[in-house]
């Protein structure tokens, strides 16, 4: 009786250790974002909200300051990405990371778009490099554009 007892009462602390170290958060207890999230999350934030405020919190400072120079989420697209598009959709299209993951700092990933391009149907990646600062992960550069897919 005396064991079941003390069942009852380590089985609840011992199932709420389990659980909180199922998700990961940060030090203010918000979700930590994975690389692919961190880039969706930028490039939704350009070209579907057209929010550069919003995609500003993704990047690292010397991509913010830049930003902040054009101002417009189009003109980002234009000088910073080099693809003015519309009524975009995005997927990952590769990211060298595997299941190791926890164990590495920077990641480099391809973002396939589709969309309008000059009224026409278009079909391109961009390629962003991310760096893990603490548990966070930012976009750190934009890579050069190597070749493109028309679609």
């Amino acid at each position: 009786m005396m064991l079941n007892m003390n069942l009852i009462r380590v089985l609840p602390f011992f199932l709420l250790l389990i659980l909180s170290a199922c998700g990961q958060s940060d030090e203010f207890g918000e979700a930590q974002l994975t690389p692919e999230q961190v880039s969706l999350g930028f490039f939704e934030a350009i070209y579907v909200d057209r929010d550069v405020d919003k995609a500003k919190k993704f990047v690292s400072a010397d991509i913010q300051e830049i930003m902040d120079h054009y101002h417009i989420a189009s003109a980002v697209q234009r000088h910073v990405l080099g693809l003015s598009m519309k009524q975009v959709t995005m997927s990952i299209d590769e990211i060298d990371i595997d299941f190791f993951r926890k164990f590495t700092d920077d990641v480099t990933v391809v973002v396939k778009m589709q969309g309008l391009k000059g009224g026409r149907n278009w079909i391109d990646d961009r390629t962003i490099r991310l760096h893990k600062i603490g548990n966070t992960w930012v976009i750190v550069e934009i890579l050069t554009e190597k070749g493109r897919i028309e679609g």
